[in-house]
């Protein structure tokens, strides 16, 4: 199969992934809306007399998944399980607890053109933007003498067993076994899903993320090898049966409506017609053009359609200057993002006293918002995990001068403590990243930029 690994690397971090300030915008979007979910529930309890509190609160879907992927109508759903207590919340029906959670939500979203909807699943939370949020609400309840917790969802008319987290323990368990490849050939499916604005009709994520991993072809090293197979044997399945049942519990098909069914008919349909097109890539006098444009009817992006020249067939064997050794923290742990974490920024330097990033920047507006060089950076996690297990950090640097100094870092350090020191050397957009483990989850995390220009102190 003809080689463009290279550029599949690429495409994949720079087109595929979402980028890691975006990733934040939807964690701080769902940290506001559990704030304003639980403000909502203290005004319904004073005005009604109640007593409703929310036990657990938990990420679940693409998010804690890690299988977000970029689009152009920044269309991301954000999935957060809401856990009441049984005890708690009685004898509510599923509908009357859905309710709930949107009559509390409709106290602090007024500002919202649309108002939280009660949807049959969920409650969503819409923004003008395209980003919605989705609460699933769940009770969760101990059998006699068990000292677990068994949950129900509130799905259509009836509490349903289900555990919010059991999904995703169940990919992140099989991203141990196969490796990182695997979470990276679900989101390349889940982009060629998203390929054209015509396929509205298509496999959800969970779907996919299932029988990727069901057919998943890891006797190949590449990942454009990996994806190409991976794809074949999806097509190969769908050819056989179309049926696919929830990885936790096989008795249960995801496919539950007919709607479902015809997806699952659309995505082969699809898969058939690109992937002749990518046969090419087996021929052996398949040519590096051939192979881009091949990939480019694949996944309908400008990113292969402007490699489709000579001078980028150049450029694309020309050996890189820089090492990117970017670690995602997804790749290490499994995410839980159910706590908080900030991260405050100190500057210090020769003749200036150690202050706060805002007030320095207030203070010398000569540096227009910029930090200069020889500055030395504090950062200090603050969180409200209780005794957790380590914090984790990641610096990485961005832009031309960082290439050039093959200095772009990102790896993880896993520190043990809340605090991380660094210095201004050149110019260019860097940003922070910090991480609170505990019991073998990241629990909390944040994203800080910081942007250093040309200036010295």
């Amino acid at each position: 199969m003809y080689d463009v690994s290279k550029d599949f690397r690429k495409f994949y971090k720079n087109c595929v992934v979402l980028q890691s300030e975006k990733q934040q915008n939807l964690r701080d979007k769902k940290d506001l809306n559990i704030k304003r979910l639980e403000d909502g529930l203290d005004l319904y309890n004073q005005e009604h007399d109640t007593h409703y509190a929310i036990a657990e609160k938990r990420v679940q879907g693409s998010m804690a998944m890690a299988t977000v992927v970029q689009n152009d109508s920044n269309d991301y759903d954000i999935d957060v399980a809401i856990v009441f207590d049984q005890n708690n919340i009685g004898d509510l029906s599923p509908l009357q607890a859905r309710r709930l959670v949107c009559k509390a939500l409709e106290k602090k979203c007024g500002q919202f053109k649309v108002t939280p909807e009660c949807k049959t699943n969920c409650v969503r939370i819409q923004y003008a933007d395209g980003y919605h949020v989705d609460f699933a609400v769940y009770r969760r309840f101990r059998e006699e003498g068990s000292s677990e917790y068994s949950y129900e969802h509130s799905g259509g008319s009836k509490w349903t067993a289900r555990d919010p987290a059991a999904i995703t323990k169940w990919f992140q368990d099989e991203v141990k076994d196969n490796g990182t490849e695997l979470r990276q050939v679900v989101r390349l499916s889940k982009m060629f899903c998203k390929s054209r604005n015509g396929w509205v009709n298509m496999p959800g994520g969970l779907i996919q993320s299932v029988l990727c991993d069901e057919v998943f072809a890891s006797e190949y090293s590449r990942i454009d090898e990996i994806f190409y197979h991976t794809m074949l044997n999806v097509r190969d399945r769908l050819q056989e049966s179309t049926e696919v049942y929830n990885p936790t519990d096989p008795d249960i098909s995801l496919l539950t409506a007919q709607n479902h069914y015809d997806k699952m008919d659309n995505w082969l349909s699809r898969l058939n017609d690109k992937l002749e097109k990518l046969s090419v890539l087996e021929s052996d006098d398949c040519t590096y053009k051939e192979a881009v444009a091949a990939w480019e009817t694949f996944f309908n992006h400008s990113f292969w359609s402007e490699l489709g020249t000579s001078l980028c067939e150049c450029a694309s064997i020309q050996k890189s200057v820089f090492s990117d050794t970017e670690e995602y923290i997804e790749d290490l742990v499994s995410i839980n993002d159910c706590y908080n974490v900030d991260i405050k920024c100190q500057v210090e330097a020769n003749g200036i006293r150690k202050q706060f990033l805002s007030r320095f920047l207030e203070a010398y507006p000569q540096f227009y918002k910029l930090i200069p060089h020889g500055m030395k950076l504090h950062f200090e996690a603050v969180t409200d995990v209780p005794n957790p297990d380590a914090i984790w950090w990641k610096v990485r640097n961005v832009g031309e001068i960082a290439e050039r100094k093959n200095d772009i870092r990102g790896q993880i350090e896993k520190k043990w403590w809340n605090y991380k020191t660094e210095n201004t050397l050149f110019g260019g957009p860097h940003f922070v990243e910090c991480y609170v483990i505990k019991n073998g989850e990241c629990v909390a995390m944040k994203r800080i930029s910081v942007h250093i220009g040309e200036a010295s102190v």
